[in-house]
């Protein structure tokens, strides 16, 4: 069938079919000229600009040293200059980059090499601590410039002490001069907390203590600390970092000894440091004795062989009785665990004291030794409640066994006892110091019939 136009008729149930028609062109990026000739096509998309932040600068430390060396020698010797300086600089110059060329120019004039040399076709200020007098007042007024700088740019304390633990590995390449410019400069640092004494790691380097280069900076080092400072901030610093029973390795191994220590330091002026490491030492060599004497006891060593070995160690580091009757009581008392009930502490206290009688009757053969030991155990019975009553039996146990005699007891009762407990020991000893006294007269007495 055909339609009205002669087109033939479309079935009612016959689905319509229409010619795909081609969309019409989007933008692709891909330009065309008009011309017959197809002409290659050409990107012309967006372009994204990247970021400065995003771009990698080329390291370049000798760009950033020409930029503070010229600054550096604008503001001449004048220190405060040189602060306001730096401080204004590190807003436009990458002082976190550059802290170790920073930091090299302000000690040494320019970036150094490895060794400590500076380069001789590098530029070189004499604005540094190497190029100033060699004072402890100057230094003190560079360490004001390092302090405000680091305080200004804070991220800069890491930095900055890589950089003297660098330049002290340094040493031998610096003048003596320089050596102890940086000495006392760091020595100042320290005290004011600018540096943290870890820094002094760096002083155990083999080479410099074979040489003598530690030791002799050392001196430098703790003049300036200390006067900054007294003994005990820096025996303070010192523990801190757990560098407060190292400093004889500044000498080889064949020196370390305290009394080469306190006879090279003595001799440089530094007789506190001397006696703060002799004290130390003694610390130490106690420590040491009370350890190895507990452990002698748990064995169950002879007594004869523990008095051997204490009395051995007594000489080697020259500890004296007194201290030594401290350790061997504290020792004693530390072998057992004590009963809790206190009606039952005393018995147990007699029976394991009157078995290392002989012990200590060993470190109490002079006056001072006893009068410690009577001390010793007030404190004892008095720190450990259940020994409060237990006082009076020690004493007397201690006097039976020849630990003790009659003069320090008296002593004690009399004017050397202290606060701790004190009317209570001193009450349960009443009746004990009488019957001394009556006894003592009478010996006196029976004496003088005899004459």
């Amino acid at each position: 069938m055909y339609g009205a136009a002669g087109a033939p008729a479309r079935s009612a149930s016959a689905p319509v079919v229409r010619s795909a028609r081609r969309p019409p062109p989007q933008a692709t990026g891909v330009s065309f000229m008009n011309n017959q000739k197809q002409q290659k096509p050409t990107l012309s998309g967006q372009r994204f600009k990247t970021r400065k932040r995003d771009e990698k600068e080329r390291f370049d430390p000798t760009q950033f040293q020409d930029c503070i060396i010229q600054g550096l020698t604008e503001t001449g010797t004048d220190l405060e200059a040189v602060a306001k300086f730096l401080d204004a600089s590190g807003a436009k110059l990458d002082y976190r980059r550059y802290a170790e060329t920073l930091f090299d120019i302000l000690v040494a004039g320019g970036m150094l090499a490895p060794g400590g040399t500076l380069a001789d076709d590098m530029m070189r200020t004499d604005v540094c601590v190497f190029a100033a007098q060699e004072d402890l007042e100057t230094m003190q007024a560079f360490a004001q410039v390092f302090n405000k700088l680091i305080r200004r740019y804070k991220y800069l304390e890491k930095g900055f002490e890589d950089e003297v633990k660098k330049l002290l590995l340094f040493l031998k390449g610096f003048s003596e001069s320089e050596r102890n410019k940086l000495a006392m400069l760091t020595g100042v640092l320290l005290a004011n907390g600018t540096l943290n004494a870890s820094i002094l790691n760096s002083l155990y380097n083999e080479n410099l203590v074979k040489e003598g280069v530690s030791a002799a900076f050392a001196v430098k080092l703790f003049k300036s600390w200390i006067n900054e400072k007294d003994i005990n901030a820096v025996a303070a610093s010192l523990r801190k970092v757990s560098m407060d029973n190292r400093l004889m390795e500044l000498f080889p191994a064949n020196k370390q000894s305290v009394e080469h220590f306190t006879k090279y330091f003595t001799e440089a002026g530094l007789k506190e440091l001397s006696e703060y490491v002799r004290n130390q030492q003694t610390i130490g060599a106690r420590k040491e004795l009370q350890k190895e004497l507990q452990e002698q006891m748990s064995r169950g060593d002879p007594f004869k062989d523990i008095i051997l070995y204490v009395k051995e160690e007594m000489k080697k580091n020259n500890i004296p009785e007194p201290v030594v009757i401290g350790i061997v009581w504290s020792s004693v008392m530390s072998t057992v665990e004590w009963n809790k009930k206190e009606e039952l502490v005393a018995e147990q206290a007699i029976k394991h004291l009157k078995q290392y009688s002989p012990l200590l009757a060993a470190f109490t053969t002079q006056g001072q030794s006893e009068l410690t030991l009577l001390l010793k155990i007030q404190e004892y019975c008095y720190d450990n409640i259940h020994f409060m009553k237990a006082f009076q039996k020690i004493v007397v146990l201690f006097y039976k066994a020849e630990v003790l005699s009659e003069e320090p007891i008296l002593k004690w009762y009399k004017d050397a006892h202290v606060a701790k407990g004190k009317s209570v020991f001193l009450e349960q000893m009443k009746k004990f110091v009488e019957w001394l006294k009556n006894a003592e007269e009478e010996s006196e007495s029976e004496a003088e019939e005899g004459d």
